[in-house]
This record gives C-alpha cells, sequence and structure tokens, in this order.
C-alpha cells in the first residue's frame, strides 16, 4: 500500500493531528483538520476505511498541491468527491483563477451551448460559476470549474433579465412575457412566479421584467435582502418590486411612473446600495438624435428620489450638455457612481457621498478610445471599471492597486476612507486594453458580469461567452 500525505491547503504545511484513511486499500495521511466532521472524529486507532476511489482522493490531493497543473479528472468530478472529504472549499480555490486585475486579464475560454448558443442574459455568482440565458428560453448552468452542469427549457420565449439567487436557484425575466420566474436550475424546474398587481389600477396588467438586481456579494451584511426587480406594463407604467427572498412575494412598490416620456420610462438597471439603504436605477433610449436618459436614487424606508439626474437637461445638469450618458453603474465597494459619456467616451466618476447637480469628474482615454462611447457597455467589479468600445475591451483602475499588480480587500475600507476623505481625483485613475485590435474584430460587446475572478464577455452575433482571466504569472516582480 502506498502513502501519501497533505496539509490543510495548498503548499501549506499542516500543523493539526494526522489522520490515516484506507481509501480503497491506499493510505493516505492527511491533517485531521481538514477532513469533514465524520472523518476527523473517528476514534479508532487504525487507519478508517473509506470504500471510495483512491485516484481520486490523490488527484484533489495533487490539484491542492499543484494548482497550475491541469487535473487528472475533471474538474467537476472531483470537486463532488471533495465534499465527501471535506476538502471542496480547498479544491475550489486551487482550480479557481488568480484574482482578477483588468490591466493583466486576457481571453482564457470560451462557453458555448449546445443548442441554439446565442446568450440573451448571463448572471454569475461570487463563486465563479455561471448561469447562461440563450435561444428560446433555454438556461445553461455552469459549475464554479466551469463544467457544464444542466441546460434546460423555460416555459418563456425568450429570457432577457437574469440573476443568481443562490447555488441552485436562479431568477428570470422576460421583456415579451409577464412575471418573474424562479427557476431550480439543478432540477430543471418552475418553483414559483412572482406577478405585479394593483386592483386600484387596471393598467397594472401582465407586467414584464426588463431588470433585475444583482445579489449582495458574499460579505454582504445581509445575504437575505430582498430581490429587486423593474416591472413595466404594456401601458408603459413601471416600478421597481422588493420581493422577499424567502416567501417570494412583494412586500414594497418603489418609484411607481407613468411612462409616457423618457424621463419615466422603465430603469434598464437597478443597483441595490444595501449599506446606504437606497436602490439606483438609471434608464437610457438613443435615437436619430442621440442618447437620452436619468439616474435616480431612491430611499428604501421612504420610497422617495433622494438625487436625480436626466441628460440632457432637467433637474442636476450636467457640464458637458449634449454629450450624454449611454451607459452606468454603481461600484457598491467603493459606493463611486460610473458613466460612459456617448460622444466623447470619456468617464464620469461621482462619489455617492458628495452628489450635487453636477458631482461628475471626467477621465479620457487615450488614443485608441477616442472613437466616442456610443453603444458602450459599462460594467463595475472589483474596485474596476470595464468599458467595452468600438475598438476594444477598456479598463479603469486606481493607481494604487494597478502599480502593486494584486489587490489586498483587508486594505478596502482604508482606501474607500480615504475616498470618502479627499474625493475623486481624475489623476487617480489609468486606463488600459485588456484585448487586442484582432479581439475587437470579433465584434461590440453586447453584454459583461463579473463573477468570482472571471470576467463574462458576449458579443453581438457570436453564439457563445468569452471568459476573461488574469494569469498566475502576471503582476509585479521585484527584481
Amino acid at each position: 500500500m502506498e502513502t501519501s500525505a497533505a496539509g490543510a491547503g495548498a503548499g501549506r504545511r499542516g500543523s493539526g493531528t494526522a489522520k490515516q484513511l484506507n481509501v480503497g486499500g491506499k493510505l493516505f495521511a492527511l491533517e485531521a483538520s481538514s477532513l469533514s466532521l465524520s472523518l476527523s472524529l473517528d476514534p479508532s486507532p487504525t487507519a478508517t476505511f473509506v470504500d471510495r476511489d483512491p485516484a481520486l482522493l490523490s488527484a484533489i490531493l495533487s490539484a491542492i498541491r499543484a494548482p497550475s497543473s491541469p487535473p487528472a479528472f475533471p474538474a467537476r468530478i472531483l470537486l463532488d468527491e471533495a465534499l465527501f472529504y471535506g476538502l471542496h472549499a480547498q479544491l475550489l480555490a486551487a482550480l479557481s483563477p488568480p484574482p482578477l486585475f483588468g490591466f493583466s486579464a486576457s481571453l482564457a475560454s470560451t462557453l458555448s451551448p449546445a443548442s441554439e448558443p446565442f446568450p440573451t442574459a448571463v448572471s454569475a455568482h461570487h463563486d465563479g460559476s455561471l448561469c447562461l440565458a440563450h435561444g428560446a428560453g433555454q438556461l445553461t448552468c455552469y459549475s464554479p470549474a466551469l463544467d457544464h452542469l444542466t441546460t434546460f427549457r423555460t416555459h418563456l420565449h425568450r429570457a432577457t433579465s437574469l440573476r443568481q439567487l443562490s447555488p441552485s436557484l436562479a431568477v428570470v425575466g422576460s421583456s415579451s412575457s409577464p412575471g418573474l420566474h424562479v427557476y431550480d436550475f439543478l432540477e430543471g424546474r418552475h418553483v414559483a412566479s412572482v406577478e405585479w398587481a394593483d386592483p386600484s389600477d387596471l393598467r397594472v396588467l401582465k407586467a414584464r421584467v426588463i431588470a433585475i438586481a444583482a445579489r449582495p456579494p458574499a460579505d454582504a451584511a445581509d445575504t437575505n435582502s430582498p430581490i429587486f426587480a423593474t416591472f413595466e406594463c404594456s401601458h408603459r407604467e413601471n416600478c421597481i418590486l422588493a420581493i422577499d427572498l424567502v416567501t417570494l412575494k412583494p412586500v414594497q412598490e418603489i418609484g411607481r411612473q407613468g411612462g409616457t416620456a423618457a424621463k419615466s420610462s422603465s430603469p434598464g438597471r437597478v443597483v441595490h446600495l444595501q449599506e446606504l439603504g437606497l436602490v439606483f436605477a438609471s434608464s437610457v433610449s438613443s435615437g436619430a438624435f442621440g442618447y437620452s436618459g436619468y439616474m435616480r436614487l431612491w430611499d428604501i424606508r421612504s420610497g422617495n428620489v433622494v438625487w436625480e439626474t436626466s441628460e440632457p437637461g432637467g433637474s442636476g445638469r450636467s457640464s458637458r450638455f449634449g454629450d450624454s450618458f449611454a451607459d452606468a453603474d454603481v461600484d457598491v465597494k467603493q459606493m463611486v457612481l460610473y458613466k460612459v459619456c456617448s460622444k466623447s467616451g470619456d468617464i464620469g466618476a461621482a462619489d455617492l457621498r458628495r452628489l450635487s447637480d453636477d458631482p461628475w469628474v471626467y477621465m479620457s482615454s487615450g488614443p485608441r478610445g477616442s472613437g466616442g462611447g456610443h453603444g458602450s457597455v459599462l460594467h463595475c467589479y472589483k474596485s474596476q471599471v470595464f468599458v467595452s468600445r468600438k475598438d476594444g475591451l477598456e479598463v479603469w483602475t486606481g493607481l494604487e492597486e494597478q502599480q502593486n499588480g494584486r489587490y489586498n480587500s483587508g486594505e478596502q475600507p482604508r482606501a474607500k476612507e480615504m475616498l470618502g476623505r479627499k474625493g475623486i481625483n481624475e489623476n487617480s485613475y489609468r486606463s488600459s486594453y485588456m484585448d487586442t485590435e484582432e479581439d475587437s474584430k470579433r465584434g461590440m460587446i453586447e453584454m459583461m458580469e463579473g463573477g468570482g475572478d472571471r470576467l463574462f464577455v458576449t458579443r453581438a452575433g457570436m453564439p457563445a461567452v468569452e471568459v476573461w482571466e488574469s494569469s498566475r504569472l502576471a503582476g509585479a516582480i521585484s527584481l
């Protein structure tokens, strides 16, 4: 019999008591604290017999020790096996990519469903897994190791909004079918539906879902906060509905609007600012005369608007009249609101703690980004701002993170405190392009979504999702 030893993590020596396991006739010596409770508490002085495949455990230990080496078995099989031994978290960390930094990221792989592969909505979980809506109402889900888990067809003709609630549940909406629908994608079944109804107003009928707010991060104070979704009726009456995560019933109606004008149209993006007790919503429309839209902040408790701006014109007029925003998003960690201007392509940043009629600080790209912001998509993730342009994918990063080549989550509160004290300075940001000119020729980016240490990207006319990751060899090296 052969003997294998492993510590509690990759590249780390364990200091606890070693526990011997006889796995299918092969001996393994592992630190007891790293094993599951049932195995670590076995009082037997001899090796505990486990009737499982020793090759799988060997592969798990090898993957934990050497994350850069390709695993001997499919990642999904190893992760399922690691659950039995209590090594799932360590194996998942070993199989996950290094921290995502846009300035050193590159295209790592592409994901393409077997049938009707053109994406209509994407949702990434904080563990790096992905749920993808595509084709005629199909959902395909991938594990944190990006192994295919399941594909099934929903009752919707086309799913246009999607969010993961948990590793097994997702909420789905369609701009052509009424209701918000909850699906168990591991079992491929419909769980519940949520409708916006108002018996006193006959116009509120068969409301469609336009946008769903992303779920709070894993380290949020309240991970069971309500689901916020935008509903719109056929008469364009719209509102943001807060839905209880446990009962899946509407609990509050926010920002009800008639929808007859651009400044009261249904929000296409909703962001829950849990720390401030606010909901951010933005709406953008474009036509022959350019872009127009609004941004608003609603207080969740009172349902009142606490700040708003409209472009072009309106309250909170921007100093760049005629250069309306093409897209906007919020960095919920740094509490900074970002927008990309439709004509100049410049990035505007506003501190949510210092909002005013014109709170914007503008940053301009280099020569490659001089093509303007028409059709641009903006996405905030891990204190970075990703912006799609006609000629590529750009990322804006704080100078400290870019120079260090690493991000220390423990320094997040200090960086946030300094930002709140000093305000935003255009000289504290730098931009770079993540892709090459050949990459940009694949088509204009339509959707971006960050999850784990990955950035998922879809392009117009492309039947696949691009997966962008940082290389383990990237970063600054001291000489």
